[in-house]
């Protein structure tokens, strides 16, 4: 049986968070990616940025890129994905990205709901 919060996370509005981590020397790569390609096709397809992040210590701050979208419910960001993946565009960005080699070479992704307590709701 799923507890409530699983249920109201496929519901209702989600926010997803999302860890890269880039090869040495690669990170850059993936901030300009970002920065001049992927976040505008992630509006295109529904997907809502909410921040990007660097951490700020060593050794993650030297290869690992940070974001949390917001999407209307589990069942959306799913299909956001698919739409994503499909994209014309996105498949030739991403290839063009990565014609001297990958630039991410582990994705995380946590859904996650805010607390009853949390000022982001």
């Amino acid at each position: 049986m799923q507890n409530a919060a699983v249920a109201h996370a496929q519901a209702g509005k989600v926010y997803e968070l999302r860890t890269y981590t880039a090869p040495e020397g690669k990170l850059g790569d993936l901030h300009a990616r970002f920065r001049n390609h992927t976040t505008r096709i992630f509006d295109k397809h529904g997907m809502k940025s909410v921040a990007y992040f660097s951490p700020q210590d060593a050794p993650l701050s030297q290869n690992t890129l940070i974001y949390i979208l917001e999407h209307p419910s589990r069942d959306e960001a799913k299909k956001h994905w698919a739409e994503f993946s499909a994209d014309p565009e996105w498949q030739k960005v991403s290839a063009e990205s990565q014609k001297d080699g990958r630039i991410v070479t582990k994705v995380e992704s946590v859904f996650m709901t805010p607390t009853d307590y949390s000022p982001m709701k």
